[in-house]
């Protein structure tokens, strides 16, 4: 038996399927049993060989074949992915053009990190370095974006041989499921990629299974500190864990501060805040405070937020579930009677729909600020003076994902850059939205030095290193009687 929270209820329901719910209506999207961990992992295993010693180009085609299925279907998965999680449609079509584009982005990838090298000498031959795929590895994805994320795993270990498990988030089974189905039309065998539904216990059981080389995760710190845990007398398990941020944008000098506010307001709210790259904590030096902190509030104020398909399209739509909407609720409260200071309230537009307004609160003069992901439209707001107090407070976190210098002169982003902790930095650039072709992941609780993105084939493939003569030669010089 697995288990799940039900959307609509908030109850934690044991079950032996798995059930979606769109969250912009409540209506059921999606239902179906889950799967058999074992079988699953067997089949893996037994398919696992014959996937691998298949040739590096014909993975590569096959995959090209997988980005052509994706754009046959391109507009019901985009609808699937917008009725599933709530995104608006203009997003969800983005996050389709993404999954294709890792495809190309990631076969260039694997040819730049996993190239093959030859260094030669007459007397000691050959010394190779080639690479091996590490064999069945279950990707475990999160429900804001259920294509793509899964995707930035899945290719990359498929194009370097392994077998793979895919495990979606217990809240986006459908996007996943079709996501699934592309492959296999590609002619990627069945066994070689998996789709696995389930809950908690069924990824539980995946990351600690004996069958499994290499679990790819993309979620929460507390999920990924679980698996770390989990693993950790297993060094022999490849495990890369993405995870979330508390990630700060500071606001220093700039006249452009129409265009500062817009860079803030896509950071903080865009897909409801559900983004691991979205900014949570906003530092801003006190002599633009109030010019900034105004033109933010009125843009946050004209903000649309709907359903996927209203018209005219909206910002961004609901919260994945009730369940995550009260937990916002109480997080805001939270806030406030402990010090923080309202710029703009929480507002839950509908009764038993998740749709949240965009809220904005100051949290200068509290004595104690929590260093938590608040995964939804929270955006928390610190007045400085000085150049290193915002240094000091953007490093005030156990995370270190995403970090972003709006303003200030090159000295004080070469400053930023050199002593803020993250994976990415950015200047006069949103948090959200890392390119396809650099490098994806953070330090502190938000990584574990294995980032994703354009460095997935790191982790997809482990580097051998080969000395190679075609005859044996060699000869004792010393210590011989």
């Amino acid at each position: 038996m697995s288990g799940q929270l039900h959307r609509a209820t908030g109850r934690f329901e044991a079950t032996a399927e798995i059930v979606s719910y769109e969250p912009a209506t409540g209506a059921e999207i999606w239902r179906g049993a889950v799967a058999d961990v074992d079988e699953t992992v067997a089949r893996a295993r037994r398919a696992w060989p014959t996937w691998a010693a298949q040739p590096l180009s014909t993975r590569m085609e096959l995959l090209r074949r997988f980005a052509n299925e994706v754009r046959k279907d391109a507009e019901a998965l985009a609808t699937c992915i917008a009725r599933e999680v709530g995104k608006p449609m203009w997003e969800a079509r983005s996050e389709v053009d993404a999954v294709v584009a890792k495809v190309e982005v990631s076969i260039r990838a694997y040819a730049e990190r996993t190239a093959q090298r030859r260094l030669d000498s007459a007397l000691q031959g050959v010394m190779a370095v080639r690479h091996k795929p590490h064999g069945v590895m279950v990707v475990l994805s999160p429900f804001n974006y259920p294509a793509h994320l899964a995707n930035t795993h899945i290719v990359p270990a498929l194009i370097a041989g392994n077998a793979v498990i895919f495990k979606p988030s217990e809240r986006a089974p459908a996007t996943g499921e079709m996501l699934t189905r592309c492959f296999h039309r590609a002619g990627i065998p069945a066994a070689a990629i998996q789709f696995a539904p389930g809950g908690p216990a069924e990824g539980e059981a995946l990351v600690g299974h004996d069958g499994v080389d290499g679990v790819l995760f993309t979620g929460s710190a507390a999920n990924g500190i679980a698996i770390n845990r989990r693993l950790a007398a297993r060094p022999d398990r490849l495990v890369a864990l993405e995870m979330g941020g508390n990630n700060p944008m500071v606001v220093w000098d700039t006249p452009k501060l129409t265009d500062a506010a817009a860079i803030v307001v896509q950071s903080a709210f865009a897909t409801a805040g559900q983004r691991c790259t979205a900014a949570r904590r906003l530092i801003v030096r006190d002599t633009v405070y109030d010019a900034l902190i105004g033109e933010v509030k009125t843009l946050a104020d004209r903000l649309i937020c709907g359903g996927p398909f209203d018209e005219p399209a909206p910002f961004m739509g609901p919260v994945i579930d009730n369940a995550a909407a009260d937990g916002l609720t109480e997080r805001f409260l939270h806030l406030l009677s402990h010090g923080g200071k309202p710029i703009k309230h929480l507002v839950r537009y509908h009764d038993g729909l998740p749709f949240l307004s965009p809220a904005i609160i100051d949290v200068t003069g509290m004595e104690e600020r929590p260093d938590g992901e608040i995964f939804g439209p929270i955006l928390q707001v610190v007045r400085v003076s000085d150049f290193d107090e915002a240094i000091a407070e953007a490093n005030a976190s156990r995370y270190g994902l995403a970090a972003s210098l709006i303003g200030g002169t090159p000295q004080e982003y070469n400053r930023f850059w050199a002593n803020v902790r993250a994976g990415i930095i950015n200047w006069n650039r949103p948090t959200i939205g890392p390119s396809h072709s650099a490098p994806m992941g953070g330090v502190g609780l938000s990584g574990n030095n294995r980032p994703s993105g354009f460095y997935a084939a790191d982790y997809c493939a482990y580097p051998v290193a080969s000395g190679e003569m075609d005859q044996p030669r060699a000869v004792i010089g010393v210590g011989l009687r």
